[in-house]
């Protein structure tokens, strides 16, 4: 008897250790870790911040056949286009911008699923952002009509609605990836918004048909017009596949070799 509880007491201890972190809860630190940082807390109120304000711009500065619900989306979308790719940059360059790698990685030893938790907190927290930025054109175009009785039509709602937050949720991929591929947060940063640009700069000279097979603001461009036919889809998958994809494959073996210190 009291050698079967003597062996229960030892092996509990080495069960329990082998038992690993749930998902959900490593989701809800990286959450913490994205809020308890000044530059991520900034960054969040930033981004809530500015949609409610540049839809009350638009409302009493805009001329009255563009106040409708497209327009709307399209302009309050601007903020999150900025900002969202800084988010998902900080979400994986904390690790090692924050010294708090070797913690992280010793609790949670496979690298993988941390990465997988750092992706789930980001586009949760995007698609937060993305639904409030609907919101506040819902509200702005009711209070442009209402207002300056302006244009105030609703067409094609839910396909702007799902264009635009697809664009918004790619450009926040693009900072993931980037950061996983750099682990440099300026580095990052830097690359994110000026080599699309510059590469945008270079080739958009060129035939629509050609450059929107590789170039990732070019392959955009009809979901803002809301135009994109199914030779656009696929050439979007394509320029998603070159910025976002190869950087993302790329990062994520990075991380799982990189020696932390």
């Amino acid at each position: 008897m009291t050698t079967a509880a003597t062996t229960a007491a030892t092996t509990t201890p080495i069960d329990r250790a082998l038992i690993p972190i749930p998902f959900g809860r490593l989701v809800r630190t990286e959450l913490r870790k994205l809020t308890d940082t000044r530059a991520g807390r900034w960054l969040l109120l930033t981004l809530v911040a500015a949609t409610p304000i540049v839809a009350l711009v638009m409302v009493f500065t805009m001329s009255t056949k563009d106040l409708n619900y497209a327009k709307f989306v399209d302009y309050t979308s601007t903020p999150e286009k900025l900002l969202l790719p800084i988010l998902g940059i900080l979400t994986m360059t904390s690790e090692w911008s924050q010294r708090t790698g070797l913690v992280t990685f010793v609790l949670e030893p496979k690298r993988g699923r941390v990465l997988l938790a750092k992706g789930v907190a980001a586009l949760g927290l995007g698609i937060g952002v993305s639904i409030l930025m609907l919101l506040v054109s819902v509200v702005g175009n009711v209070l442009g009509q209402s207002v300056r009785n302006g244009d105030g039509s609703w067409n094609f709602a839910g396909q702007v609605s799902g264009e635009v937050t697809l664009v918004l949720l790619s450009w926040l991929l693009l900072g993931i990836a980037l950061g996983m591929a750099l682990l440099i947060t300026a580095a990052a940063i830097l690359v994110a918004f000026v080599v699309p640009n510059m590469f945008s700069a270079f080739f958009g000279s060129g035939s629509k048909n050609t450059t929107a097979w590789f170039d990732l603001n070019q392959a955009q461009s009809p979901l803002y017009s809301h135009d994109i036919t199914g030779k656009g889809w696929i050439q979007l998958l394509a320029a998603s596949a070159l910025w976002i994809g190869i950087p993302m494959l790329l990062g994520a073996m990075r991380v799982r070799r990189t020696e932390v210190k």
